[in-house]
C-alpha cells in the first residue's frame, strides 16, 4: 500500500507485450532475467528404441517455430552422441519428444544427470514417459512411467494450476482429443500437478479420480516439465496445445518462474466460481471474470469473513497489468474498515517501484524482501506469480514462485499473528491487480 505517484517502468511495458501473447501466434519477448541470449538454446531429442510416433516431425517443426517466435534457438537430433557434458552445456533445456525405450548408454546418462544437477531443464512430451525404465534418475525426472492407454478420443482436462506458463492461458476445463496415458505411479507426492484427466469424460482410463496428465518439478538442481499430450500430429497445430508446450519450455529454460513444489492438502477459499465467505470493506471492488478477481477502484479490501486462521499456509496466484499496487493482508481482526487491517495486521506487498520495505514481497513498512532472491523469482507484469504466505505463531514467511524471499517475526502484541483474517487489497484507481486460486492449508498451531 502506498499513495505516492507510481512510476511507469520499461519492464512493465515489455511484460504487457508478454501478456498479449498467451497463445503463440504472437511473439513472446525473452525474459531478460532468464538465461542469457547465448544460452537460450533448446535441444529436441527424439530417438526411439520402441514404438515410433508419426507425429515426431510435426513436434520438431512446432518447437522450431515456437523458438523462432519466442527468442530461443532449437537444435534437433536423434543421435545419443549429443549427450556429452560439453555439448549439453550449450543448452538451457532438452526436450525428450516422444522418445521410447533405452535411448542413452551409461556414459550419456551420466552426462545428462550432471547437466540437470547443474541447473539444466527437461521437457518430456508424451512418450517421454515410455523411456529408460531401468534408469531411476530419469524416472524421477520424468515424474512417472507409462503403463497403458486406450484408443485416441476426446477427453476433459481439469486445469489445477492456472498460474504456470504452461496452463495460464487455459480455462478451468480444457477439452481436446489425444491418446491418454495411464501411468504406473501417481506423481503428485513428488511433483506439482498442473492438470488432471476427468476419467468420466472418456473410456479406458484406469487411474481413478486423481489422474495427472501434466506436471512440473524442481529435480536435483534442475527444472522439469512433463505433458502427456502430443501423440497426434494434429496436436502440434492446436494453438492451445502449442501454448501449453511453449509454457513448459519457458519454465524449463528459466524464462518463466513457477512454484513447482508438490502441493497437497490446501482447501480453496476462492475457487474462481464465486466469492461466498468474502466481504468487501471500504471503497472500490473486485470484478469476477474467467475465474479471476481483478481490483477496481479503492482504497478497500476484500476479506475472508467466514473464518479466522491461526497457523496456516496461504497460497494464491496474482498478476499485475503494469506498475500496479496491491497486497495480501494477514492477521487482522474482523472489521468493515480496511484501515483496521493496516493498523492491526500485516500486508505482504505487491508493487514494483517503491522503496525496498514497500515493494513486492516486503512485509509492508516493516521488513524488505530478500531483493536478490525476489528479483530472480519474480515474473514481470502481465504474467502470473504465486505467493505462499506461511504463518506459524508470530513467524511469517513468504515464498514467491517457490523461492523463500522473506522471514519475519512479529514482536508487537497489538499485531499478533496468532489469530486473524486474511484479505486482498484493491488499492485505488489506476491499479489493476488480479488474483486466482486462493487456498489455505491449516497447520498445527504449536501453542
Amino acid at each position: 500500500m502506498h499513495t505516492t505517484a507510481r512510476l511507469a517502468t520499461a519492464a512493465g511495458a515489455a511484460a504487457l507485450a508478454l501478456a498479449a501473447t498467451a497463445l503463440p501466434g504472437g511473439a513472446v519477448q525473452p525474459d531478460p532475467r532468464g538465461p542469457r541470449a547465448e544460452e537460450s538454446r533448446v535441444l529436441v531429442f527424439s530417438k526411439t528404441a520402441g514404438f515410433r510416433h508419426d507425429s515426431i516431425p510435426d513436434g520438431i517443426a512446432a518447437v522450431r517455430d515456437l523458438g523462432a517466435r519466442n527468442g530461443f534457438t532449437v537444435d534437433a537430433t536423434e543421435d545419443a552422441g549429443a549427450f556429452t557434458r560439453k555439448n549439453l552445456d550449450r543448452y538451457a533445456a532438452v526436450v525428450f519428444l516422444s522418445t521410447t525405450g533405452d535411448v542413452l548408454n551409461t556414459a550419456q546418462q551420466s552426462a545428462f544427470e550432471r547437466y540437470i544437477e547443474k541447473g539444466g531443464g527437461y521437457v518430456g512430451v508424451h512418450a517421454a514417459a515410455d523411456t529408460e525404465y531401468d534408469w531411476p534418475f530419469y524416472g524421477g525426472l520424468a515424474g512417472a512411467y507409462f503403463r497403458s492407454h486406450p484408443h485416441i478420443q476426446r477427453a476433459t482436462i481439469e486445469v489445477e494450476d492456472r498460474a504456470h506458463a504452461a496452463t495460464a492461458h487455459l480455462g478451468a476445463v480444457w477439452e481436446r482429443t489425444d491418446e491418454w496415458y495411464d501411468y504406473r505411479t501417481n506423481p503428485r507426492e513428488r511433483a506439482h500437478v498442473l492438470a488432471t484427466l476427468d476419467e468420466s469424460s472418456y473410456t479406458g482410463g484406469t487411474m481413478g479420480e486423481d489422474h495427472p496428465i501434466a506436471w512440473c518439478q524442481e529435480y536435483r538442481g534442475g527444472r522439469a516439465f512433463y505433458t502427456g499430450g502430443g501423440h497426434t500430429r494434429e496436436s502440434y497445430a492446436e494453438p492451445a496445445f502449442r501454448a501449453h508446450l511453449l509454457g513448459g519450455i519457458r519454465y524449463a529454460i528459466g524464462a518463466a518462474r513457477a512454484d513447482c513444489r508438490p502441493e497437497n492438502g490446501h482447501t480453496p477459499l476462492f475457487d474462481g466460481t464465486d466469492t461466498r465467505g468474502w466481504k468487501q470493506a471500504g471503497p472500490g471492488s473486485f470484478t469476477l471474470r474467467d475465474g479471476t478477481l481483478t481490483s477496481a477502484g479503492g482504497m478497500g479490501m476484500l476479506w475472508y469473513e467466514a473464518k479466522e486462521f491461526r497457523s496456516y499456509s496461504l497460497k494464491l496466484d496474482w498478476k499485475t497489468a503494469g506498475d500496479d499496487n496491491s497486497g495480501v493482508f494477514v492477521g487482522f481482526p474482523a472489521s468493515d474498515d480496511p484501515w483496521s487491517a493496516v493498523h492491526n495486521g500485516y500486508e505482504i506487498q505487491i508493487d514494483a517501484t517503491d522503496v525496498p520495505e514497500r515493494t513486492t514481497g516486503s512485509v509492508y513498512g516493516f521488513q524488505s524482501a530478500d531483493i536478490r532472491a525476489r528479483d530472480r523469482a519474480l515474473n514481470p507484469p502481465g504474467e502470473w506469480n504465486t505467493y505462499e504466505i506461511r504463518v506459524e505463531g508470530e513467524r511469517l514467511r513468504v515464498w514467491l514462485n517457490g523461492v523463500k524471499i522473506n522471514d519475519f517475526t512479529n514482536a508487537d502484541p497489538a499485531r499478533s499473528l496468532r489469530q486473524g483474517h486474511i484479505g486482498i487489497q484493491n488499492h485505488g484507481d489506476g491499479d489493476e491487480v488480479s488474483f486466482r486460486h486462493i487456498r489455505v492449508r491449516e497447520l498445527p498451531s504449536g501453542d
